[in-house]
Formats: structure tokens, sequence, C-alpha cells
């Protein structure tokens, strides 16, 4: 597949003053800082925005790379200001993406015997290591259900579905109330897409999940962190996970993948994940690969309990281009951060 940028629906050529003027209050920063953080004067950008005057392309890109705006979002302002797009979104099956994918699996292999997930935006699951894919066969007491034609499996919709993971999480309400919550954050943090939003209106659509988990309840004395609490065949085990990004990415695929590491969150469950790894080190083998198209699927051999039955992961690729769904603090100075959906309690980043 051919890597090109990723292009959206044209904008109308007006719409950059106004698209400006809206990320810039978005970052919580007036026309005075935009213009220091970035070396434009303070009376260019109140042109920009009131479209008296034109940006040249390297200024719609100075301009929001001060604003920090998303790589996908960056190539919708350089279409409305009258320029093709220059962010490729790359499948990362591509031969030059190749240094990542190794990095991607070293950090998979170092996580064993605990498990570890990349996933793109908004909880599109992509890879996983042998100990993540036996958490979800013990979790699901069996294969997990397959998605619908032609989507791939989805962590957040595993976790609200009462057919899927649910019922088996002791401290649900309070899990999905976080999850959804920091999620539809970072879905307006970065533009609010119309897929995006319309993705949020798929999963709040999900039983006993009312308009009120958009928004965080206040607590007064939180918890450092917001474990997940499992119960599964009388078994309990509380995990956390950390969320680790590429440092300086310049592909829009590169920018929106996550690699979350999950850890036990005590002794009894750290005792669990090993006793997985032992059974799986016993009985189950070397995990095989199976090619699917241009992409690879790394499939772990079915244990001897459901032999019969499908693999611990629907057949899907390992590395796609992510779904057109879009985009798991801040100031313009110091330079602005965009909020991940934090499907845990830290974030680590590779440079």
């Amino acid at each position: 597949m051919m890597n090109t940028p990723a292009v959206s629906q044209a904008p109308s050529s007006d719409l950059f003053g106004p698209m400006l003027r809206t990320w810039r209050r978005r970052r919580g920063a007036s026309q005075l800082a935009l213009a220091l953080q970035s070396g434009v004067s303070q009376r260019h950008v109140s042109f920009l925005e009131s479209g008296r005057a034109k940006p040249s392309r390297e200024m719609v890109v100075q301009l929001t790379t001060a604003l920090d705006v998303p790589l996908r979002q960056r190539n919708t302002m350089l279409l409305a200001a009258g320029f093709a797009p220059v962010y490729r979104e790359s499948n990362l099956a591509a031969p030059e993406l190749a240094p990542v994918r190794q990095a991607i699996d070293r950090i998979l292999k170092q996580q064993e015997p605990y498990p570890a997930v990349v996933i793109a935006r908004l909880w599109n699951l992509l890879q996983a290591n042998e100990a993540a894919q036996a958490f979800t066969l013990f979790l699901f007491e069996g294969p997990p259900p397959a998605p619908p034609p032609g989507k791939g499996p989805n962590i957040l919709q595993w976790l609200l579905d009462p057919k899927a993971l649910r019922s088996k999480i002791s401290n649900w309400e309070e899990v999905a109330r976080y999850l959804v919550s920091t999620t539809y954050a970072e879905i307006l943090a970065d533009g609010g897409e119309p897929k995006a939003l319309a993705f949020i209106e798929e999963i709040m659509a999900y039983p006993d999940v009312p308009a009120s988990f958009r928004k965080l309840r206040f607590e007064e004395r939180p918890a450092p962190v917001l474990t997940v609490d499992y119960l599964v065949g009388g078994k309990a085990l509380s995990v956390f996970t950390t969320i680790a990004t590429l440092g300086t990415p310049q592909d829009i695929t590169l920018q929106e993948v996550r690699i979350e590491c999950f850890f036990p969150a005590d002794d009894r469950s750290d005792a669990l994940f090993k006793s997985l790894s032992a059974a799986r080190s016993a009985g189950c083998g070397r995990p095989t690969t199976r090619r699917a198209g241009h992409a690879s699927i790394r499939r772990m051999p079915t244990p001897p309990c459901v032999r019969d039955r499908s693999s611990a992961f629907p057949s899907s690729p390992a590395w796609r281009r992510p779904r057109e769904v879009a985009g798991p603090g801040g100031s313009i100075i110091p330079r602005m951060a965009r909020p991940t959906a934090p499907r845990c309690v830290a974030s680590a980043t590779i440079h």
C-alpha cells in the first residue's frame, strides 16, 4: 500500500481563520501568547484569524506546531488554507516503519510475563504479546466474541459490553466513568472530529452508560491509582497500566499508536499472571504467525481447554491502518501537551 498524506474532505478556503481561533482558544492561549510561542507578530495572528491575511504553508505548520495541533488536524488546517496535506498516515506494515515495529516488538517481549497490547486511536486493538492473549482467554473463559464484520477488536467496547467483560469487573462503574470521560476529553482536545464523536455516541449507547459518564466525578480523597478489579471464575485480580507513545512522531499513524502495559496491583494478581505464564510454557508451545494480506497476525496456539474453538483473538491484521474514527493536559507557555486517554495511571514516552 502506498503511504500517502492523509486527506479528508477539503474545508472551505475561508475556514482557516476560524479554525486557528478555535484551536488557540481550546489551548487557553491569547493572541499574544500564541505570537510569543510561534515567533509571529500578534498583529499577524489577528489578521489571520479575521481573514485579512492568508497564511503560507510554512506559517500553517508554524502556528499548528505552536498550538500542538495533532498531525491529522494539521492536515485539515492545511487544506483549509488551500494547501495539500503534508503528514502521511502510513500502514504500520510499511518497510520504512520496520525500526518502529522492531521497537514495539521488543517492548511487548520485555513485558512478559505481564500483558501488553498495541492500540490505535480509540482503543482499536492492533497487536498483543503472548501474556495478553493468555490474559484475554482467562478473562473471557475462552475466546472473546468476534467483532462486527469489517471491524477489529476494541478494548473499550469489551469493557463496556454486558456480553463481554463488564460483568467480570467488580468496580465497573468507577472504571467505566473514568475511561469514558477521559476518552471524551481526548476527542475534544483533538478537535472533536465527527467520526470520533460518533464513536463516543456508540459507546454511550451501551446499557447503564449515562451521559454523566462524560465527566469525571469529584472525589475528595482519590486513590493513588485506579485499578481494574476482575473477578473471574472465583479468582480475583487487580491491574493497572502504563501507556507508552512515540516521542517524536511525524506520521499520523505513529502519533496515534499506544503501547499499553499491564501490571499486577497486588501479590495475588502477580501470582496469577505468573501461573498463566507457567501454564503457557507447559502446554501451549511457541506462538505462530499467520499472514493476512500485507500484515501478519500473531496467534497463540489454542490451549487444550478451547482446542475446538477459535483462537484468543479474532482474525484481524496485527498491523493495519487505523480506522477512520479519529483521535488513548494545555497552556501555550510552557509547551502545551494534549491529554492521552488514560486507560491507566501513568504514561511514558519513547524517544
